[in-house]
């Protein structure tokens, strides 16, 4: 067995422009990255996948994390439109972080989204797939097709994929399973969008923890079997 964790820990940028509590519960970022840094370094998974990183805070990660650090750059970079950045490095990453040795099998940035992609590691025997998926419903059909390539089984896919359990799974068609929060549980606001979702693969004990404040999505956990 294998406990993994997702989690959109929030870009300091779309923070800002989206005019999100956070940018002004954490008016300092360079508070909020450390505390991030240390939240991740924190969860009690061997496999995290993490989305809308900014460079800032994948330095801390690489300084303060014993896993190993993938990361995929994206080529959109966030631009502020209300304030100037506070970001020594404005640029974005999906990062999927691992205990125990692992190699990087394929790096995906959706060709209608520069700002979304996948990121699908081998370790333990598993494809694990980190991924942010577009809000756009237009867009979403494509993508998780792509995602659906990447995930060779046994395969897990982890990630914010602005929808539904039942509308992602249905998206990535037959084998496919999401991880069930327990009833009423939600990831984001009053939405459950950040998913683990598996192929050939079982997963139990799915949960969702408190992001004390340092995003707007929560971390979601699941065991993996």
């Amino acid at each position: 067995m294998i406990t993994v964790a997702t989690w959109n820990v929030l870009h300091r940028i779309h923070a800002e422009n989206w005019g999100e509590d956070v940018a002004t519960h954490w008016p300092d970022e360079s508070k909020r990255v450390a505390a991030i840094a240390g939240r991740v370094a924190e969860l009690p998974a061997e496999v995290v996948a993490l989305q809308e990183v900014s460079g800032d805070l994948l330095a801390a990660i690489r300084a303060t994390t014993g896993r190993t650090v993938h990361a995929m750059r994206y080529r959109r970079v966030p631009r502020p439109r209300k304030m100037p950045s506070q970001l020594k490095d404005d640029t974005e990453y999906l990062v999927l972080l691992v205990d125990g040795p692992s190699r990087v099998i394929t790096e995906l940035q959706f060709h209608d989204d520069w700002g979304k992609g996948g990121l699908a590691v081998h370790t333990a025997g598993l494809t694990m797939v980190a991924t942010h998926v577009s809000w756009w419903e237009a867009k979403r059909a494509g993508q998780l097709a792509k995602l659906r390539d990447l995930a060779v089984e046994p395969a897990v896919l982890m990630g914010d994929f602005n929808a539904d359990g039942d509308t992602v799974v249905s998206g990535l068609g037959e084998g496919f399973r999401v991880a069930e929060l327990p009833p009423g549980a939600t990831t984001q606001g009053e939405q459950a969008i950040d998913h683990v979702i598996v192929r050939g693969a079982t997963a139990t004990n799915a949960r969702v923890l408190d992001n004390e404040g340092l995003s707007d999505h929560h971390p979601v956990l699941a065991t993996i079997s």
